[in-house]
């Protein structure tokens, strides 16, 4: 089967929207070039509404998702300083690897895989740290975590939200739920390549950052001064000009759709994705009233797959005959769950139909 024609619905990137296909093409310009830096501009202020907020330092960070939770620790942490770490997952943890090596005190609150955390340990967890941070939407297990009751009651404290599986296929309001910082990645919901991590700072953030961060590169400082076209241009770096052309293409598809449109197209499959899974006989693996639409957890046996066959040969089956992609768990449940996305272009009702189907096939 062409690659062209493969439907990627595993936790990585998703299929693109065919405006981000159109954009990547378009004749190269130089980084600095004043239409390339119209149209960074106007990518800015369509991430601003995307994340639902007016923060000026608001931008696509050059770097994958990953890039953007190590620039918000190494922006806000000082040796010494007490971090409170939301972990039901893998991204959790390495939210906690990458604090600890800013040099800050990490309080671990800790829950199962598939069980989301209660806000109120997490408020509980420190008398006084200087950030809360937790993942809105834990791709390695399909769970949901609460924010808005932290905004609410984190006090003094500083509120940094892993938004990489939820920017743009779920509500996500980094105004109205007391988001201090937030970072996100553009291969999921987005319908982007893998390549930029939109990152949103608020003026208390701002505020609290550390003079002189462990990273030149990924010193928010100097990337706004050379984002921000208020107070005239400071070079910083060569940005990934085709990326932010594609990201630019990517939010005006979303916003073309409606971004409460887009939520509820997630929505609608994740919710027969989850129908058609259990009348195959599939039980899910996060806990019901947090699961993820765009990223869905489903355990995985013997009795769900053909004589001889483990899980991963399924897999296999189903991208070498079928053209679909799905990935396999992470962690304590590698081999034992399987992860399907319905994200970004890919969150297609078609999409869900035609994975359902090859799983009835394949098992008949």
């Amino acid at each position: 089967m062409p690659l062209s024609d493969r439907v990627l619905m595993g936790p990585g990137p998703c299929n693109l929207y065919p405006e981000v296909v159109a954009a990547m093409v378009r004749p190269m310009l130089g980084h600095l070039d004043p239409e390339f830096l119209g149209v960074l501009d106007e990518t800015c202020e369509r991430l601003r509404t995307v994340f639902r907020t007016t923060n000026r330092l608001t931008l696509p960070l050059s770097g994958t998702g990953s890039a953007g939770m190590e620039a918000a620790f190494v922006n806000l942490v000082a040796p010494g300083d007490p971090v409170v770490v939301g972990v039901n997952g893998v991204f959790g943890q390495r939210m906690v690897e990458v604090a600890q090596r800013c040099g800050a005190e990490v309080t671990k609150v800790e829950v199962p895989w598939g069980e989301p955390i209660d806000p109120a340990a997490l408020l509980g967890a420190h008398p006084a740290p200087k950030i809360i941070a937790v993942v809105h939407a834990e791709t390695s297990t399909g769970v949901r975590n609460d924010i808005e009751a932290l905004g609410q009651g984190k006090g003094d404290a500083l509120l940094v939200v892993d938004a990489v599986t939820s920017l743009g296929g779920m509500p996500f309001e980094a105004d109205a739920w007391g988001v201090d910082l937030a970072y996100s990645a553009t291969q999921k919901c987005l319908g982007v390549p893998p390549g930029l991590a939109p990152i949103t700072v608020n003026e208390r953030a701002r505020a609290a950052m550390v003079p002189r961060p462990r990273s030149w590169y990924l010193d928010l400082s100097l990337i706004g001064d050379y984002v921000d076209s208020s107070g005239g241009r400071t070079y910083h770096h060569t940005a990934p000009v085709p990326m932010v052309f594609a990201l630019h293409a990517g939010l005006g598809a979303l916003l073309d759709e409606g971004l409460e449109q887009s939520w509820a197209r997630h929505q609608h499959c994740g919710q027969i994705l989850h129908e058609g899974l259990d009348k195959l006989g599939f039980h899910l693996f996060a806990r019901d009233g947090h699961r993820l639409a765009q990223l869905t957890t489903a355990w995985v046996s013997e009795r769900h797959l053909p004589s001889g066959v483990d899980e991963a040969q399924m897999r296999e089956i189903l991208l070498s005959r079928y053209g679909i992609e799905i990935g396999g768990g992470l962690g304590p449940v590698v081999g034992k769950v399987w992860r399907i996305g319905c994200m970004g272009h890919t969150a297609r009702v078609r999409n869900v139909t035609l994975l359902l189907g090859a799983l009835a096939e394949v098992r008949a």
